[in-house]
């Protein structure tokens, strides 16, 4: 089977129409049709289903796009291999928000300048999606917060940084004072149901903090932002790049139990492991010194 046929017939599938994949293939549309319809006497099924002004993917077909895409994978894989040198192609990294700002320009750097044929596809995301793609196999690596649960036996992780949690406001604040200043002011408050929130919400419980919550967010730039404007104040994990003009960053009493660990999490049988290595190495620099894991079991 023609891999290129794979691919013409994701663009299909991608685009919703053949004149949209012929011009993203350079093909013509009788050769795209050509092709799908060669891959639907190799295979013996219906591909797509097709109507007037409209055409999209069978049942079997969607079915048949998550192995088609590792194929597609694998054949590049095959090829970049041969050419030999260190890491080459496409490696698919997500990454939540404070990782892609803080974590990954200086490790980008540094993988420019150490595998000059290694292009980085940076995929944005909260935790949550970014291991569900992960999962999926839409993506090679993520760097995500630690997730509150035991990691399947075929996923690996590395520990990148550890956060603890601060408190961020405009006033003049001690440690002491903490409590009494989050009831005494709007307070804008890092999305509980987050996996990094929920480190948050288990120590304001622990605390008996109850302020009035002005808004939820899972954006922590965002947070830093409002409270450098002087819309309320929060409870963050201190991450690499939380400076902000007008902020004051306090320590929180009691907090050490509440940390936001950010790990980099792949395949533990990964089809590009010079690439994550490389990434790895260079995560490293920007979070601390950190030590291979592992996989634990469910």
């Amino acid at each position: 089977m023609d891999v290129r046929f794979l691919r013409t017939l994701i663009a299909v599938v991608e685009t919703g129409s053949i004149a949209a994949a012929a011009r993203r293939e350079k093909l013509t549309p009788a050769a795209v049709s050509q092709r799908i319809q060669a891959l639907e006497r190799i295979l013996d099924c219906t591909l797509l289903a097709r109507a007037a002004r409209s055409i999209g993917p069978t049942e079997t077909c969607l079915s048949l796009l998550p192995r088609a895409r590792h194929l597609i994978r694998e054949a590049e894989h095959l090829r970049d291999d041969a050419l030999g040198g260190g890491p080459v192609g496409e490696l698919r990294v997500g990454a939540i928000s404070t990782a892609l700002i803080g974590l990954l320009p200086a490790a980008i750097r540094e993988m420019a300048l150490r595998a000059p044929r290694l292009r980085l596809r940076l995929v944005p995301g909260s935790s949550l999606q970014l291991f569900e793609q992960l999962v999926a196999g839409e993506l090679d690596a993520a760097i995500l917060v630690e997730p509150p649960f035991a990691l399947p036996k075929s996923l690996v992780d590395h520990h990148i940084r550890r956060e603890p949690i601060v408190y961020i406001t405009r006033s003049n604040v001690s440690p002491a004072e903490i409590s009494a200043h989050v009831a005494s002011a709007p307070f804008i408050r890092y999305d509980p149901s987050t996996w990094g929130g929920r480190l948050v919400a288990q120590y304001m419980e622990k605390a008996g903090l109850s302020p009035d919550v002005l808004c939820d967010l899972d954006a922590l730039e965002t947070i830093a932002i409002l409270v450098a404007q002087g819309l309320g104040n929060a409870l963050v994990p201190a991450w690499n790049g939380l400076e902000q003009d007008g902020l004051r960053v306090v320590p929180v009493p009691g907090a050490a139990a509440y940390v936001r660990n950010i790990q980099l999490v792949h395949a533990s049988v990964a089809s590009r492991p010079q690439a994550l290595e490389l990434l790895h190495s260079a995560l490293q620099g920007q979070g601390g010194r950190s030590k291979p894991r592992s996989s634990r079991n469910v």
